[in-house]
This record gives C-alpha cells, sequence and structure tokens, in this order.
C-alpha cells in the first residue's frame, strides 16, 4: 500500500469516528428533552410544563457554562491541581475549535476525531446531569433559582468529578477507576444532588396526606423511549469512534434496559397483580443508569446480570424515601444514585479485558480476570462522587436560600396554584383548565368529550 493509500484510509477513519461522535451527540441532546417528559408524566398537571422547561433549560445554562470555562475545567490539563480539577487552559474554546486530532494532546481521551467534536459531545453529558437532580425537587422549586443553581452546580460538583473520572490527569482515572460513560461524573452525582436537593427544599404540602399520582403515564412512556434512544449515543458514543466496541456498548445498553424493564414489572406485579407502564419505564431506566459505566468493559451475559441486579436494587431503593421519610418527588436518588452505585460495583466484578481490547484499550479487568483490587476502586470513586455531590450540593443551596431573591422553594400559595401558572404563567394543558373551570362556573359537572363541543351548538359550554 502506498504512502497515499494509507493517508486516505487513516482520513477516512477520522471521518467515520467524527460522523459517529457528532450522530452521538445529537442522540444525547434528545435525551434531555426526554428526561422533561419523563419527569412531567409523573407529576401533577398543574407542574407539568415547568418540569420540561427546566429540562431544555439546563441544556441552554450548561452550554453555555462549558463554553466558558466548563469544558476546560473537566478536560484541561490538572496534574498541578492533584487530578480534581483542570486548569482554564481551553477556557472560551481556545484550542479546542480546531479540526488537528487531539492524539497530540494527552488530557482528552485519544480519538480520531477532532477536539470540537470531542468538547461538544461532552457537554451533552455536562448538560443532562443537572436536568436529572432537580427531578427531585418538584412541584415546589422556584424556576429562576433553579436556573442559577443548574450553572453553579455544573461548575462546582459536575465538573470536578467528571475530571477526576475521565481527565486522563483525574486521580480516579490515573488509581484504574473504571467508568466508560458516567456511572460516577452523571448518576451517582445528579443521585446525592437530587437527595441534598430534596432535604433542603423540604416536602411538598400535603406529603404522606394527599395521594401524589402520575397525571400522564403517555408522556412517561414518551420519555422512556427518547432516553432508551438516546443512549445508544450516550454508551456507544462514549468509544469515541465507530468500531466493534461502540457496537457491544449499544448491544448491551439494550439488552441491560430491556431486562431491567421486565424485572421491574415482575416486582411490582407480584404485589399489585397489575403490569405496570410505569413500573416498565422506571425498570427500563434503572437497567439504562446501571449499565452506563460498564458498557464499553462488559459483555452481553454480565448485561443480563446488571440490568435485572439495578433495577431489583432500584425498586427497593424506592422504600428508602419512606424509611427515612424524605420527598424525593420522583424518585431520581433511588433509580440514578442506587442505580450508578450498583452500575459501578458490577463493573468491579465483570469488567473484561477481552472487551475492552476490542479497539486497544488496556485494563486490567474486574472479578471475573481476578483482579480483585477492582471493586475497591470502584467503592472508592463512588464514595468520592456520592459523598462530595451530596455535602457540596447542600452547602450551594443553604447559601442559595439565605440570599434575598433567591430563595428555592415556591410559597405556599404558588405551590398550590401549581408551579406553571405561578413560575412561568403558562399551562401544559389550557383547555382542560379551561373547560373544567367554564363546567364549574355553569354548574355542569359532566365530563364533556371534545367532539362534543365541536358538533353540538345547543350545548351549555361556550368556549371563550
Amino acid at each position: 500500500m502506498s504512502s497515499n493509500d494509507t493517508w486516505a484510509a487513516a482520513d477516512a477513519t477520522a471521518n467515520g469516528d467524527t460522523a459517529w461522535l457528532l450522530a452521538s451527540t445529537a442522540l444525547v441532546w434528545l435525551m434531555i428533552p426526554g428526561v422533561g417528559y419523563f419527569y412531567s408524566g409523573m407529576a401533577r398537571s398543574k407542574n407539568a410544563l415547568s418540569l420540561i422547561m427546566l429540562s431544555v433549560m439546563s441544556v441552554a445554562v450548561v452550554s453555555f457554562q462549558w463554553w466558558l470555562w466548563g469544558f476546560s475545567l473537566t478536560f484541561g490539563p490538572s496534574a498541578n491541581h492533584g487530578g480534581f480539577i483542570g486548569n482554564l487552559e481551553y477556557a472560551f474554546f481556545r484550542g479546542v475549535n480546531s479540526t488537528s486530532s487531539n492524539k497530540a494532546d494527552p488530557v482528552v481521551a485519544a480519538t480520531d476525531a477532532p477536539i470540537v467534536a470531542f468538547a461538544i459531545y461532552q457537554c451533552m453529558f455536562a448538560a443532562i446531569t443537572p436536568a436529572l437532580a432537580i427531578g427531585s425537587a418538584a412541584e415546589r422549586g422556584r424556576i429562576g433559582p433553579a436556573i442559577l443553581f443548574i450553572f453553579i452546580w455544573s461548575t462546582i460538583v459536575y465538573d470536578p468529578i467528571a475530571c477526576w473520572a475521565w481527565n486522563t490527569d483525574g486521580w480516579s482515572n490515573k488509581l484504574g477507576g473504571l467508568d466508560f460513560a458516567g456511572g460516577t461524573p452523571v448518576h451517582i452525582a445528579s443521585g446525592a444532588a437530587a437527595l441534598a436537593y430534596c432535604i433542603v427544599i423540604g416536602k411538598r404540602h400535603g406529603h404522606g396526606i394527599d395521594e401524589f399520582k402520575p397525571h400522564n403515564v403517555a408522556n412517561t412512556v414518551l420519555g422512556t423511549a427518547l432516553l432508551w434512544f438516546g443512549w445508544f449515543g450516550f454508551n456507544g458514543g462514549s468509544a469515541l469512534a465507530a468500531n466493534s466496541r461502540a457496537a457491544l456498548a449499544c448491544v448491551v445498553t439494550n439488552l441491560a434496559a430491556s431486562v431491567g424493564g421486565i424485572t421491574w414489572v415482575l416486582l411490582d406485579f407480584r404485589l399489585e397483580r397489575k403490569w405496570s407502564t410505569l413500573g416498565f419505564c422506571s425498570g427500563a431506566v434503572a437497567g439504562l443508569v446501571a449499565i452506563t459505566p460498564g458498557s464499553g468493559f462488559v459483555g452481553a451475559p454480565a448485561a443480563v446480570a446488571i440490568g435485572v441486579l439495578g433495577a431489583a436494587c432500584c425498586n427497593l431503593a424506592v422504600k428508602l424515601k419512606h424509611i427515612f421519610d424524605f420527598d424525593d418527588a420522583l424518585d431520581v436518588f433511588a433509580v440514578h444514585g442506587v442505580g450508578g452505585l450498583i452500575g459501578n460495583i458490577l463493573t468491579g466484578i465483570f469488567a473484561q479485558q477481552s472487551v475492552a481490547s476490542a479497539d486497544g484499550t488496556a485494563i486490567n479487568g474486574g472479578w471475573i480476570d481476578g483482579n480483585w483490587r477492582q471493586l475497591g476502586l470502584q467503592l472508592a470513586d463512588s464514595a468520592a462522587g456520592m459523598s462530595y455531590s451530596f455535602v457540596v450540593t447542600i452547602i450551594i443551596l443553604v447559601i442559595m436560600d439565605k440570599i434575598p431573591g433567591l430563595s428555592i422553594r415556591a410559597d405556599r400559595e404558588a405551590e398550590l396554584k401549581g408551579l406553571d401558572e405561578s413560575e412561568l404563567g403558562e399551562l401544559a394543558y389550557y383547555h382542560v383548565d379551561r373547560l373544567v373551570a367554564i363546567n364549574t362556573r355553569t354548574g355542569d359537572t359532566k365530563i364533556v368529550k371534545e367532539e362534543t363541543i365541536h358538533q353540538q351548538n345547543d350545548t351549555n359550554v361556550t368556549i371563550v
């Protein structure tokens, strides 16, 4: 083969890897409104729009923060900072928006794609993490302070944890911790933050008395579908190349989600004798969370075990909020915090050298390869991420709550009215609320069908 042919083949590989990374970026972006719809469906109708709004707002806020300094704090040289946080070398994307391969930069993970493609891909991970966390404060958390919290939390909590896990100078990375796609930076960090948020903000009015039922399970199914679909880019894209390791990551991701959904449904059926749609959605997401850290390190048989154990443990963890009496409105800690922890632990057991070596990556493997030390590393990384996120999140929220104008909780009247109307001035279901108001005013308490309204001229309901 001539030198020209060699260069042409290398360019084709680089172009293919770049295309896959950019496609994965779009897939992960789609997960973020997916989070909004997943949460929205589980909330009451008067708070449905606010949760979608906060999810998409997270993209905007974190995208700016990532350009400003987030990418640099996460992936900039951090050797002089103890492998805890990077410097500001890449602030404002200086040196990032180039077309040169980032193989020349040892701090960024090796890939044939340009640095800018890697940067925008990682931006989506940073954007979805706080969107996951704020779900625990649903139905009583003010929108404005939550937006500011997203910016501060991303800088002080997410960036350092992602740095030590994925930056080649990061302390956990150097020790040999395995986290392929975000077990600690995304799921454990968001789960711990969610627990802190719901504790500091307090319980919803009527908690323990009123029955807070999901208002639209169809929205939750839509959110689950978007999450499941996008997770192929979340895990598969973390190979940073269009290769067999990325393909296997997609396989184990889909498999873990499938068995996770089935497991949760069966556990609920055992008690309720109902085939719960919401249970399937929760189990699928729990399986996706659990497989995330090991998706590039484990084979298909391990994915089945991880999906089953992840969903089962998360299902049991939902009961923690009743035992310890905290109001995690959407079970963020149970699914993401506990699911991420279980995923990290099982990665330490099932990680295989043969799987990672598919693209030339060398690891010592987990227990299945006789590397007994790996489980300890996984536990250390998990404990550090969970404790750091929990403690620092509490500090951020307590300080914010003492600043005039930044009170994190809506007042009682606003909460009872619903955050959609009191905070946004908009409703997800204006037409439904309007019909209810008109029917109440005219004394008509019957359920009025939409087709009846349009077809009957002699109705006593007037739409204005």
